[in-house]
């Protein structure tokens, strides 16, 4: 049995023993330190993306869903229907909550299929994409206004020409000037700004490929005066909110089968929520995290080794220190705690400065790519326990062998 006063005397006898063999021990500790900066590194750099990604994403709306036409034709044999497939009847259905229990709220949103529209304020010039939407649009599409108001129903009955412009083509039709009240012109028409919204940010989304759309370069209308202007009764896309992220999929079964039965199943649509986004990114970090971690895994297990072999080495060393303690009466118990505690010392001076050099790496990298990282406490916790355990199996073989040694076969060793 260990009694607690002997604990002091056994970490003196540990450190006084690792400084004996420095080299060994600084090899040692430098194994688990970069396994354990590893672990942290890409805890950081996994937990930094996640959030990143997360908060682009968030700028559709993280409950939303869309429904829309699809275009595609597979069947030489079927009629090629005109029209989106959704008209204001419909969405009046859905606005009505008559059809989907699971959808908070919705929008219209009207747009043509070239997207992108000249405008023009004065002498300026500006390729804006024109959407025409409901007055539930900014909430479900997690708009915010920076200055002015949204649209009222009033706008939308009225079909009033006013709009609410993104800052990108603000800054383009009037500078620096607040736009808020100004007029611009589409193909003759004039809309007067009654609201200016947030910038939104989608840079990392936008360059690898998931999203070309500009989400600053756009202007909104009211969609009834879109309808107006165009002659056209087709909503192009319906973009709802459930009530709570798992109700997604949901949502967008009763929206299909409410426009296949109203149409009598003359059209086929596609279907998008945020949940099969995050799905999909969910996969793409985990593959990127679990290649990460097994290298971090390897280079630990390759530390941990080195820990066993080194051990192993000091037990064939001081196999006659060995022999004299247990003649002066120490038990099995106590050789095996002695050698276990320091296999546990190098391991865990090692998590402590792998724990180090991954906090400073992690904001190195965060100040040279301008990326936001910040390291994972709790993976720094898991980390430095995980160093222990390393310590603890590693050091566990060799003081399970020192321990078993026969007190008179040790004495002669040497």
């Amino acid at each position: 049995m260990i009694h607690a006063g002997i604990y002091k005397d056994v970490m003196a006898q540990a450190f006084h023993a690792l400084r004996d063999n420095k080299l060994r021990t600084v090899l040692s500790i430098l194994g688990i330190a970069i396994g354990i900066s590893a672990v942290m590194i890409v805890g950081a750099i996994t937990k930094g993306i996640n959030d990143y990604i997360y908060k682009e994403l968030n700028t559709y709306g993280l409950k939303s869903v869309w429904i829309y036409r699809d275009w595609d034709n597979d069947d030489p044999n079927r009629v090629i229907r005109q029209g989106s497939g959704i008209d204001n009847d419909d969405y009046n259905i859905i606005t009505s909550h008559k059809c989907c229990p699971a959808i908070k709220r919705a929008t219209a949103v009207v747009y043509s299929r070239e997207n992108i529209m000249p405008v023009r304020a004065g002498n300026h010039f500006f390729n804006a994409s024109i959407e025409g939407v409901d007055v539930d649009y900014t909430e479900i599409n997690n708009d915010q206004l920076k200055a002015g108001r949204n649209f009222r129903k009033d706008d939308i009955v009225r079909r009033k020409t006013v709009a609410i412009i993104s800052p990108k083509a603000a800054k383009n039709l009037y500078g620096s000037a607040n736009p808020i009240g100004k007029t611009f012109r589409f193909s003759n028409k004039k809309f007067q700004i009654i609201g200016l919204l947030a910038e939104k940010n989608r840079d990392l989304l936008n360059q690898i490929g998931a999203d070309s759309y500009d989400v600053n370069g756009r202007i909104l209308i009211p969609y009834t005066s879109y309808q107006t202007y165009f002659g056209v009764k087709d909503i192009h896309t319906v973009q709802a909110e459930a009530y709570e992220l798992e109700r997604t999929e949901e949502a967008l079964q009763q929206l299909n089968a409410m426009l296949q039965r109203t149409h009598n199943y003359k059209y086929k649509y596609k279907q998008e929520s945020m949940q099969g986004w995050m799905d999909t990114a969910d996969q793409v970090l985990a593959s990127i995290s679990l290649v990460g971690l097994l290298g971090a895994g390897i280079s630990l297990l390759i530390g941990g080794m080195n820990i066993m072999n080194i051990m192993s080495t000091t037990v064939v060393e001081r196999t006659r220190e060995i022999g004299i303690r247990k003649a002066l009466g120490a038990q099995n118990s106590d050789i095996l705690f002695q050698f276990l505690m320091e296999a546990i010392t190098v391991s865990a001076i090692g998590g402590i400065i792998g724990l180090s050099m991954g906090i400073v790496i992690t904001y190195l990298v965060a100040w040279f790519s301008g990326f936001p990282l910040s390291p994972s406490w709790l993976m720094a916790f898991i980390a430095v326990a995980v160093s222990v355990v390393v310590g603890l199996i590693s050091g566990f073989y060799p003081a399970h062998r020192a321990a078993r040694l026969k007190p008179v076969e040790a004495l002669r060793y040497g």
